[in-house]
């Protein structure tokens, strides 16, 4: 399946999400999408199951068995691929119940290893939407040599990248909800003896609220087809759709729950299933500001006449 193929899947997680019986479509699009993709291609054998990832920045991972030579400090070689690591995987997506998929830089180079949470000291927490955002506390924690895969920094770098587009397909998602659940909703709410849908003030703000939806999935659809043709390469384009997606929530929330209404905040209601998760993935795996900042600084790093085909798509 097509990266922009797997994005469809995750949007439709992201619009279902919360409600009935695909109250877990989130975890399973980081499974699908973001874990299970470097673990096959790095052929990592795992347990059947959830499957989930974190990019760990700040861990102390050591040689398990750290190789003896005659000569050169000792501990820069291992015996083999075995590792010890200790430190925190902070707030990992639904890691109750799934191996948890680490990304990180080794004394060798980037790694991928898995980490069983119930070898850990598991802090419970969620996210604003109630979904599990545990942090994982790690204490020389003992990785065998057949676990560990050594990885390229652009295989790292794509790796951060479907993180990111998996979290703005997610939200791209969860935006078609917001603008089914308004559009129903004013068709049928009647004030002043007509639907809220007939006012005109209200279709101006439904147009806003369908536009913002509709630039968030064309942003994530490019991406989408930028990471397939480009892999690592496709930095800015997945920057620019984080951005947009993470930008767009704010608006979107507000237009959904200002023609809604006070039942928009109910908590059984289905628009704040929706919101609840805008506002916590706008956040997840770098908001707006971060991937702005990566945004700037691809652009800095261009030659005068490479800008304009960098930011229009033609390079």
């Amino acid at each position: 399946m097509s990266i922009p193929q797997q994005l469809a899947t995750v949007r439709t997680a992201g619009r279902t999400a919360g409600t009935g019986s695909a109250a877990g479509s989130g975890p399973l699009a980081e499974d699908s999408f973001v874990a299970r993709p470097p673990a096959e291609h790095a052929q990592l054998a795992l347990p059947a199951g959830p499957l989930t990832y974190c990019l760990a920045a700040g861990l102390v991972i050591r040689w398990a068995h750290p190789a003896v030579f005659h000569v050169g400090p000792a501990g820069t070689m291992g015996a083999d691929g075995a590792l010890r690591v200790s430190g925190t995987l902070p707030r990992v997506p639904g890691a109750r119940g799934a191996i948890v998929l680490v990304a990180a830089q080794g004394p060798g180079g980037p790694v991928l290893f898995p980490v069983d949470p119930a070898r850990t000291v598991v802090e419970t927490g969620a996210n604003l939407a109630g979904e599990p955002r545990d942090t994982l506390h790690l204490s020389d924690y003992q990785v065998s040599a057949e676990l560990v895969r050594p990885i390229t920094p652009e295989q790292l770098a794509e790796f951060e990248l479907r993180a990111a587009l998996c979290r703005a397909a997610l939200i791209a998602g969860a935006a078609e909800r917001c603008v089914q659940l308004t559009v129903a909703h004013t068709a049928t709410r009647i004030q002043f003896g007509r639907p809220l849908g007939h006012f005109q003030a209200v279709k101006q703000e439904e147009a806003r609220l369908i536009e913002e939806s509709a630039l968030v999935g064309a942003a994530v659809e490019a991406a989408g087809e930028a990471l397939e043709r480009l892999g690592s390469e496709a930095g800015f384009e997945v920057a620019a759709a984080k951005v947009q997606a993470s930008a767009s929530v704010a608006e979107i929330a507000r237009i959904a729950h200002q023609l809604h209404g006070a039942i928009g905040f109910t908590e059984l209601s289905e628009l704040h299933f929706a919101t609840t998760r805008l506002w916590s993935w706008r956040d997840e795996d770098g908001d707006e500001a971060y991937w702005s900042a990566r945004l700037g600084r691809a652009a800095l790093a261009q030659r005068p006449e490479q800008l304009w085909p960098l930011l229009t798509g033609s390079k």
